[in-house]
């Protein structure tokens, strides 16, 4: 699917055209964000320049004022405009590896803080929704969330029968925000692949238009809910919450009622951090090289901590689905770069996927040293700045000899994850063996492949 056909997706996703959201609407939204920008860029530029000239104490305070300023002035601006920008700052806020304190504290408090919408307007989304008064529905309701995140807000409640719950429930009229926010996005992305003719930007609003919208859709959450609950059915130390089918629709979801601390939390608590760590990473690898299913949104507010410690997963609007082949494909790309095999990293490229200008993929073991080898070989559960700042160093060079033009939509939400359980493992201290945590996953999905092609 092209960006050119994502009005079709959009009207088909969304049950409504697109002239149901008014074009100012859009071009006011969209400015507001532009000049934002600009501003924060614009002030990066004339810090760097003015560096030349003073020392690097004074430089680095100035950094950190901007810095300040600028994470403030996004919250505010995320805070009015709603929509995907918030989902954009609940990652921002979650990359602690790489990003200053300033931009990581100011916009964490997205993840599960945003201001909540007026009661009565939550409370008559529940009664149009489900189609009853809403104490014809339960015996009890909390006024007052306990979560409020970009798409919805969640309230404690108690159903007839005594079950204690969790009720979230999507902000009425944010479909039009986030139409709204996937329309410009598709506009600035024709812009740079009129600017880059190389790489191919459709895979990125292909990937959008199909995923955002079904994050709306609380009836695909909630099976998503179920079907990771029964791949981890053998697992204590996971849970998932349970739903309640007959007081859920497409804008409500009622679920089982779990507590715990927030996993960025765990500093005052009895909990271990670094045994968190290696079950998150143990969690992940089950989901993206056993399951070929996995929660592709772990941020902070979707991920609570119990003394064992046992971790409650929640939140499954956006979830991936990989088909056979490419959940084989990413098991072999991660078998041959713990490996260092390097005939067998171009070869996992390839069968991925993945292209360039020129056809060839050696360039492709370079971009996979730079963004998983480094890790994994230094020992380290995440990447830090010095990391990150050999990679803003080298990848250029590594990409622009031999440009990427064709990248596999499936990977985009792998790499997201990475990037999250990144800024979660600098969060936590990790002290996790990457190589050694996920070897055997590596190995046990080759020998199932083997395994498979033998019988």
């Amino acid at each position: 699917m092209s960006v050119t056909n994502s009005s079709k997706t959009i009207t088909r996703n969304f049950g409504y055209s697109l002239e149901e959201v008014g074009r100012w609407e859009r071009m006011w939204r969209f400015a507001i964000v532009l000049i934002l920008a600009t501003r924060v860029y614009a002030g990066y530029k004339a810090i760097q320049l003015w560096s030349r000239f003073v020392s690097g104490a004074k430089s680095a305070q100035r950094y950190r004022r901007h810095d300040l300023r600028s994470a403030r002035a996004l919250y505010r601006t995320a805070i009015k405009l709603e929509g995907l920008l918030i989902k954009t700052c609940q990652f921002i806020g979650t990359r602690a590896d790489i990003l200053p304190d300033e931009w990581v504290n100011t916009l964490s408090v997205l993840h599960d803080r945003v201001p909540p919408r007026p009661f009565a307007m939550i409370r008559a989304q529940i009664e149009r929704e489900l189609g009853k008064p809403l104490q014809a529905i339960f015996a009890f309701f909390d006024e007052r969330p306990i979560a409020s995140a970009s798409l919805a807000q969640v309230h404690e409640a108690r159903l007839a029968d005594g079950r204690r719950c969790a009720v979230k429930v999507q902000y009425p009229g944010i479909e039009s925000r986030v139409h709204a926010d996937l329309r410009n996005l598709t506009f600035v992305l024709r812009i740079l692949a009129w600017l880059e003719p190389h790489f191919d930007f459709t895979v990125v609003a292909r990937e959008m238009l199909k995923y955002i919208p079904l994050e709306l859709d609380f009836i695909n959450e909630g099976r998503n809910c179920e079907r990771i609950a029964r791949n981890f059915a053998a697992r204590p130390d996971v849970a998932v919450p349970k739903i309640y089918w007959e007081y859920s629709s497409r804008r409500v979801l009622t679920m089982e009622f779990m507590e715990g601390v927030k996993i960025t939390e765990l500093k005052d608590s009895n909990i271990d951090r670094h045994q968190v760590a290696q079950k998150l990473v143990e969690i992940y690898c089950e989901q993206i090289l056993r399951d070929g299913f996995f929660q592709a949104d772990p941020h902070p507010g979707n991920i609570l901590v119990q003394p064992g410690p046992r971790l409650i997963l929640l939140d499954f609007g956006l979830a991936k689905d990989f088909p056979p082949a490419f959940r084989e494909g990413i098991v072999r790309l991660t078998l041959a770069v713990l490996t260092s095999d390097q005939a067998a990293i171009m070869q996992a490229f390839a069968d991925l996927g993945f292209r360039t200008r020129d056809g060839s993929l050696e360039g492709m073991v370079k971009v996979s040293d730079l963004l998983v080898g480094n890790v994994v070989r230094r020992g380290k559960a995440y990447a830090d700045q010095d990391l990150m700042k050999e990679m803003s160093d080298e990848l250029p060079r590594a990409l622009h000899a031999n440009p990427i033009v064709e990248v596999p939509g499936d990977i985009l939400l792998v790499s997201r994850v990475m990037g999250l359980l990144s800024g979660l493992g600098k969060s936590l201290d990790s002290k996790v063996d990457m190589m050694q945590t996920m070897m055997p996953y590596a190995l046990m999905g080759a020998r199932r492949k083997s395994g498979a092609r033998g019988a």
